[in-house]
């Protein structure tokens, strides 16, 4: 029998017709109980604000109190939608509504909203969709306000961009209507409330003890470092943890467009980059910053990350006494982050020669760091090379370890080749092992 016969045979229209009752049967009930749920909802929200002067600002505990009492006095209420009134009332009021929860996980290391009704999450290095969404955009655009409220920062149809850092250090990019087609998009970095050291990153298998034990070298003998890497290869994590090394008798200086660095260090001056005001007025760029830290009487420059013309600054900077700087940028390789240098010098627009600001590079950085995340998740220092001079016009690399590849994983591996900067680490003080080179664990 021919398909449009089968359709429609009566016993397939009279199941049709059934699944289709279920179905507006189904999407009825569901608009009721959240009809239900936003009335129960604002009844609280208006008894809250009868009983605490200002909700936002209460103790957590003194919210589940007072609300849990409210939803008692009503015996309609159902105990799964009670339980539930009550950990999303407590969290849109306290927090950051639906996505409180991941905020609070551990496992969970960011938070991707992709509009209201989708939200995507890295957790344990693995790219998941949940569950959870927001009752619509204007509840979605409420939440984003109040993350910015504790910035400084603000979003609007004249300003749709906004870069911010929440009080627990998370990272947060926002873009709205009508950049973004779909809606507002909030992508939220979380950081370790625990900053992860260089002990940490061993362990988890980010670098071997040999790598760390060079790094100590580097950093205390005041090379100059750049770490290189894609996004979320773990950079920022990389500096902070290497940035442990610098004595607690030096004058640290940071920079960067949203605080993320948490240095353990008491003599530290952390600058953050300011958009233009609703005027265009008002900002303060990388590059100006840069220049001002060395007013600063810094020992050390540590950058977040170089993507524009404060990379002629910052080499400057490097070559004119302040050395042992660190900085991240984003390439792929070694060789790569040094051809993004060059790149971003001619943005500065000051006609250099290319010889010139090779020449630049190869006599301010020491040492480029490769960052990597691998396909299972985890990140790997995959090189750490030394820039060993200009030849011919070419900055020449050599590298020092390399995480070599296998079909199970891979490992850690020093080339043999020792550090051109034995003896700069000897003159700070560092004694290096000649043995680490040649791949003996220290």
């Amino acid at each position: 029998m021919p398909l449009k016969d089968r359709l429609s045979g009566k016993p397939f229209a009279q199941a049709y017709r059934v699944a289709m009752e279920r179905q507006r049967g189904a999407e009825a009930k569901e608009q009721d109980l959240a009809a239900q749920t936003a009335e129960m909802r604002g009844r609280i929200q208006e008894a809250l604000l009868r009983r605490i002067e200002v909700p936002e600002r209460a103790d957590r505990g003194r919210l589940v109190q007072v609300v849990a009492e409210e939803l008692d006095a009503d015996p309609t209420i159902h105990p799964r939608v009670r339980d539930y009134l009550l950990q999303s009332l407590v969290d849109e009021i306290s927090g950051f509504g639906p996505i409180q929860p991941l905020m609070d996980d551990p496992r969970v290391t960011e938070i991707m909203i992709n509009g209201p009704e989708t939200i995507y999450v890295e957790r344990d290095g693995r790219l998941e969709r949940t569950s959870l969404r927001f009752r619509n955009e204007e509840h979605l655009g409420i939440v984003l306000e109040k993350m910015l409220a504790f910035t400084g920062r603000r979003i609007d149809e004249s300003s749709p961009l906004v870069d911010a850092r929440l009080p627990d250090g998370s990272r947060l990019h926002a873009v709205i209507h009508p950049i973004s087609v779909r809606g507002t998009v909030v992508t939220i970095r979380k950081f370790s409330r625990e900053p992860l050291t260089i002990e940490h990153l061993v362990a988890n298998g980010t670098l071997s003890r040999a790598m760390a034990t060079y790094l100590q070298w580097a950093v205390q003998g005041r090379l100059n470092i750049v770490i290189s890497g894609g996004t979320a290869s773990g950079k920022t994590t990389t500096l902070n943890a290497i940035s442990a090394f610098i004595g607690s008798d030096e004058r640290i200086v940071s920079i960067e467009d949203a605080a993320e660095l948490r240095l353990q260090q008491v003599h530290w001056v952390p600058l953050e980059a300011r958009p233009a005001n609703a005027e265009g007025r008002g900002e303060v760029t990388i590059r100006m910053l840069v220049r001002n830290a060395l007013r600063m009487r810094p020992d050390r420059i540590l950058v977040g990350e170089v993507r524009g013309a404060e990379a002629l600054d910052m080499l400057q900077a490097m070559n004119t006494g302040h050395e042992g700087s660190l900085t991240t940028l984003h390439a792929n390789s070694p060789r790569d982050a040094l051809n993004r240098l060059e790149t971003m010098v001619l943005m500065a627009g000051m006609d250099l020669p290319l010889l010139a600001i090779r020449q630049q590079i190869a006599s301010a950085i020491n040492v480029v760091i490769q960052q990597a995340r691998l396909p299972d998740g985890s990140r790997r220092m995959v090189s750490i090379a030394e820039v060993s001079g200009l030849e011919e016009g070419n900055v020449q690399m050599q590298e020092i370890f390399r995480y070599e590849f296998e079909p199970h994983g891979g490992r850690f591996r020093a080339t043999g080749i020792v550090s051109r900067f034995v003896d700069k680490m000897r003159e700070r003080g560092v004694s290096p092992a000649l043995s680490l080179f040649r791949g003996e664990e220290p």
